[in-house]
């Protein structure tokens, strides 16, 4: 069973079987299994607007509970490509190794069906980079922009292509939670 941890109420996860959900209402903390897990924490506190964020008071630690939860049982973390979690935790930047094993990598969620280019960095313990199971790169613009993606230097938005809606900009491409899932089905902590 697999642990997806900070997941959306109307989640793909919850309809995908061997998952063990936890959302805004089932508290991840709690989370005390020894599987693997997927985390998906918060990222407004972390992103690049997080001075425009109004976050809940705790939670910018959830993302800090993410890698300690990732560091103790495997799996994989999933957060904006820019984020600043990287900075804060000592998460090992693509092409680094940490501690811990762990390595980061940087996809676009637009390979995996998401409407926008939406990059991604991922944080995964326990498996070796050449044991992920294939990326499926896709060369081309997406239809569409995340709403900060679609703004000129002053300011305007571009027409050019579509805005996603909030819930896009937050839901996991179905493809991709599968994917997300089978590298942490294969992640398993070496205990030194």
């Amino acid at each position: 069973m697999i642990g997806a941890l900070f997941v959306r109420k109307d989640s793909i996860y919850k309809r995908l079987p061997g998952v063990d959900c936890y959302d805004i209402e089932r508290d991840a903390r709690k989370y005390a299994a020894t599987g693997a897990v997927v985390a998906h924490p918060p990222c407004r506190a972390w992103g690049q607007l997080a001075h425009m964020a109004k976050p809940r008071p705790d939670e910018k630690e959830l993302a800090l509970f993410a890698v300690k939860k990732i560091r103790e049982v495997g799996g994989v973390l999933e957060h904006p490509a820019k984020s600043r979690l990287w900075a804060a935790a000592g998460l090992p930047q693509p092409g680094e190794r940490d501690e811990f094993g762990g390595f980061s990598i940087v996809v676009n969620q637009h390979w995996w069906g998401h409407r926008a280019e939406k990059k991604t960095i991922l944080y995964i313990v326990g498996i070796e980079p050449c044991e992920l199971p294939e990326i499926p790169f896709v060369m081309g613009e997406a239809p569409c922009v995340v709403a900060s993606a679609g703004r000129r230097k002053d300011g305007t938005r571009s027409k050019r292509r579509p805005e996603i809606t909030k819930r896009e900009r937050e839901a996991t491409p179905d493809d991709f939670a599968v994917w997300l899932l089978e590298v942490a089905r294969k992640c398993q902590v070496r205990k030194s």
